[in-house]
C-alpha cells in the first residue's frame, strides 16, 4: 500500500509515522520545505518515506490509484491544496484528515466525484499520540475509497481499550461511516460529547476544591478510584488523576495551580450545537459546556464582577461530596452520551446516511478522546439488548437522583456554577415529566402571533381570540 500525506503538523507527521510502521510506502509533502526535512531527519528510518518538496513530486511518487491524506487547517486550506493537485486522475482518492465541516466534505465531494476523483471525509480521534499508536478512525463518503484503503486503515487504527470480552479483543476502532458528510459528521458530535465529559469532569474538580477543600493530591485518588468504577472508567478520568499529580518544573508545585482558567476551542463545539438547532434535537449539557468555555475567556470580567456582586455561602468545611458526586457524574454522563446519539440518529434519519450507532460506539471504545467502559453498554443497547437497556436505566434509581439533585443543589447555594450538571439533571427532569408548561407557551404563541395550538380531547389545530 502506498499512501501520500500533505501535511506534517503533528497529527499529520503521526499519521505518516503509523501508516509507515504498518507497511506503507508514504510519501510525505509540506507546503514549508524545512518542515518536511525535519521530519525525515527526525522520523525518515522508521519506515519507507519519501520525501516531497512539490505537489506535483507527491503525485508521481505514488502509482495509481493514488491515495492521499491531506493534513492542513480545515477551510479554506483544504480546498488550495484539492485545487493546487493539478494531475489527480479518475479512481484517484483524496481523504481530509481534519475536523472539516461536514457540509464542506459534501461540497468537495459533489466537486470530486464530477471528475471521477473519490473523496473520503474522515475523523480522526486520539491526540497526537492517538495519531501515532492507534486513532479512532470515523471514514466516510466514496464506500469504493474506503474498500480500498480498509486494510490499511484497520491496521492504523487503535485497538477497543475497554473490550470486555475475548470476542471483541482484537476488533479495530474504524468502520465505514457512511455516505457524504457523515464521517466528519461523526466526529463533529464525537468532539461534541467530549466538550460535555471534559465540563462535567471540571465541575467536580471545582466542587472537590472550593466545597470539598480537597487538595490536588487527594482529588487525583479520588479521580482515580473512579476510574476503577465498572460504569466511570474512561480515558479522561485517566488523564485527569495524572494532571492532578504534575508538577511544574518552573515552581515545584502543582502545574494546574498556574494554569489560567481559560479554556479554548476550535469551532467544533459549535457547530455541533448548530447542527443540534437544524436538526431539532436538545443537547443541554453540550451547549451548556460550549457555554462555559466562552465565559471562561471573560476572565476580566469575571474578576471584575467578583469583587463587584460579594457572595458569602454557607460553607461547611471539608464537606464530604465524593460520593454523591460519583453518582452524579455517572448520570450525567449517561445523559452526555444519550444527548450525542440522539443527534446522530436523527441527522442520520434526515441525511439519509443509515447510521449504524452500534458500530459508532465500538469505534469509540479506543483511541479516542472519550472512550470509555459506558460506550460498550450503549453499543450493546442499540444491538437491541433489552438486558442492558434494563440496567442503564437501573442506575437512574431514586436514591441516585437524590445523590444528583444534591450535588446541584450544594453548587447552587454555595454560589459554585455547574452548567452541565444542571443541565444534565434538567434534560433528565424535562424527558421523565408527562406534562410540560410547554401549553402556555403555546398559548402565548397564539396570544400575540395566531400560531395556533393543539388540544388534548380534539385532534387539529386551533386559535383563539383572546382579546
Amino acid at each position: 500500500m502506498q499512501l501520500g500525506v500533505i501535511g506534517l503538523g503533528t497529527m499529520g507527521a503521526n499519521l505518516a509515522r503509523n501508516a509507515a510502521r504498518n507497511g506503507a510506502t508514504v510519501a510525505v509533502y509540506n507546503r514549508t520545505k524545512e518542515k518536511m526535512e525535519e521530519f525525515m531527519k527526525t522520523h525518515g528510518k522508521e519506515g519507507r518515506f519519501i520525501p516531497c518538496t512539490t505537489l506535483t513530486d507527491i503525485l508521481k511518487a505514488i502509482k495509481p490509484p493514488r491515495a492521499i491524506l491531506i493534513m492542513v487547517k480545515a477551510g479554506e486550506s483544504v480546498d488550495e491544496v484539492i485545487h493546487d493537485l493539478l494531475s489527480l486522475q479518475p479512481n484517484d482518492i483524496l481523504i481530509d484528515g481534519g475536523n472539516s465541516h461536514y457540509k464542506d466534505t459534501e461540497r468537495r465531494q459533489r466537486e470530486l466525484t464530477k471528475k471521477g476523483i473519490h473523496f473520503l471525509g474522515m475523523g480522526v480521534s486520539g491526540g497526537e499520540r492517538g495519531a501515532l499508536l492507534g486513532p479512532s478512525l470515523m471514514p466516510g463518503g466514496s464506500k469504493e475509497a474506503y474498500d480500498h484503503l480498509e486494510p490499511l486503515l484497520q491496521k492504523m487504527a487503535a485497538p477497543l481499550d475497554y473490550a470486555r470480552d475475548d470476542t471483541q479483543q482484537h476488533q479495530k476502532c474504524v468502520t465505514y461511516i457512511g455516505p457524504g458528510g457523515s464521517g466528519h459528521f461523526v466526529k463533529t458530535v464525537h468532539n461534541g460529547i467530549e466538550y460535555g465529559l471534559m465540563q462535567l469532569i471540571a465541575e467536580a474538580y471545582h466542587l472537590l476544591r472550593d466545597i470539598g477543600k480537597k487538595s490536588n493530591a487527594e482529588s487525583a485518588k479520588i479521580f482515580a478510584e473512579w476510574n476503577t468504577d465498572p460504569h466511570l472508567s474512561s480515558y479522561l478520568l485517566e488523564i485527569t488523576g495524572k494532571i492532578l499529580r504534575k508538577r511544574d518544573l518552573e515552581t515545584k508545585q502543582n502545574l494546574i495551580d498556574n494554569i489560567k482558567d481559560i479554556a479554548s476551542q476550535k469551532g467544533t463545539g459549535k457547530w455541533v450545537v448548530e447542527a443540534a438547532l437544524r436538526y431539532g434535537v436538545a443537547i443541554p449539557t453540550i451547549g451548556a459546556a460550549l457555554d462555559a468555555r466562552i465565559i471562561s475567556n471573560q476572565k476580566e470580567l469575571r474578576v471584575r464582577r467578583s469583587h463587584e456582586i460579594p457572595f458569602t455561602a454557607n460553607i461547611r468545611k471539608g464537606e464530604d461530596l465524593t460520593e454523591d458526586l460519583r453518582i452524579a457524574l455517572l448520570l450525567a454522563t449517561i445523559c452526555t452520551y444519550a444527548q450525542g446519539f440522539d443527534l446522530l440518529e436523527r441527522a442520520s434519519a434526515e441525511e439519509r446516511w443509515n447510521l449504524r450507532l452500534t458500530e459508532i460506539a465500538r469505534i469509540w471504545r479506543g483511541g479516542c478522546i472519550i472512550r470509555s467502559v459506558l460506550l460498550k453498554t450503549f453499543q450493546d443497547i442499540f444491538a437491541g439488548k433489552n438486558d442492558e437497556k434494563i440496567r442503564l436505566g437501573a442506575a437512574f434509581s431514586e436514591t441516585a437522583q437524590k445523590r444528583w439533585r444534591a450535588v446541584v443543589a450544594v453548587g447552587a447555594q454555595h454560589g459554585i456554577p455547574l452548567p452541565t450538571f444542571g443541565a444534565s439533571l434538567s434534560y433528565f427532569d424535562a424527558l421523565r415529566t408527562a406534562h410540560l408548561p410547554a401549553n402556555l407557551t403555546a398559548a402565548q404563541r397564539d396570544f400575540f402571533g395566531a400560531h395556533g395550538y393543539e388540544r388534548i380531547d380534539t385532534p387539529g389545530i386551533f386559535h383563539t381570540k383572546w382579546e
